[in-house]
């Protein structure tokens, strides 16, 4: 799906509405610096372990940002998440409904792995899932048009340092938690 992606256009907008830019200046031993900055957004990732596949379940999707930079690299292997964007909702209930929402897995318990500072907030959770919990495809939202990998865990360490296969610093962290923490217990 993803490789066929077609008539991509850039534009440049003069006047975005989604976004605010910023100019932060500091000083810092007598000069003065300024930079312009946008607002990031804070984001929850889930690293999915299926027992019964003995594999991660990752979703790979186009990005846009990326293609603008780095366009042979757009098409990117990412953990299940999103934008804590959700009024009243928990960094874990939105990570509970990125998982149903992305990868058709319905998940009641998440482990908290840390939180990392990015530009906003990364916070990391676990979840497993096995096939009894499926509600449906996965897929993502109308507009994110993700594909599920089953990546078995044996193949973990090959991936991360797979420079054909862009993927955010993020997923190989939670690998290396994985691979410290959890991989022993199962």
């Amino acid at each position: 799906m993803h490789s066929n992606i077609e008539n991509i256009e850039v534009k440049e907008l003069t006047n975005p509405q989604d976004f605010k830019v910023y100019e932060v200046s500091y000083t810092k031993e007598g000069t003065t610096y300024r930079k312009k900055v946008t607002k990031a957004m804070n984001v929850v990732k889930i690293l999915i372990y299926h027992r019964e596949k003995d594999a991660f379940v990752l979703v790979k999707q186009f990005r846009p940002l990326v293609y603008i930079n780095l366009p042979d690299k757009a098409i990117r292997y990412e953990l299940c998440g999103g934008r804590e964007d959700k009024t009243g909702l928990s960094s874990e209930e939105v990570a509970k409904e990125e998982v149903l929402e992305e990868t058709g897995y319905k998940v009641e318990k998440l482990e908290k792995i840390t939180t990392l500072v990015t530009g906003g907030t990364m916070t990391l959770f676990y979840a497993e899932v096995d096939e009894s919990m499926r509600v449906h495809n996965g897929g993502g939202l109308e507009d994110e048009n993700i594909d599920l990998i089953y990546l078995p865990v044996n193949e973990a360490k090959t991936f991360m340092f797979d420079e054909s296969k862009p993927k955010r610093p993020g997923l190989m962290f939670s690998f290396c938690w994985f691979l410290s923490n959890k991989c022993r217990n199962i």
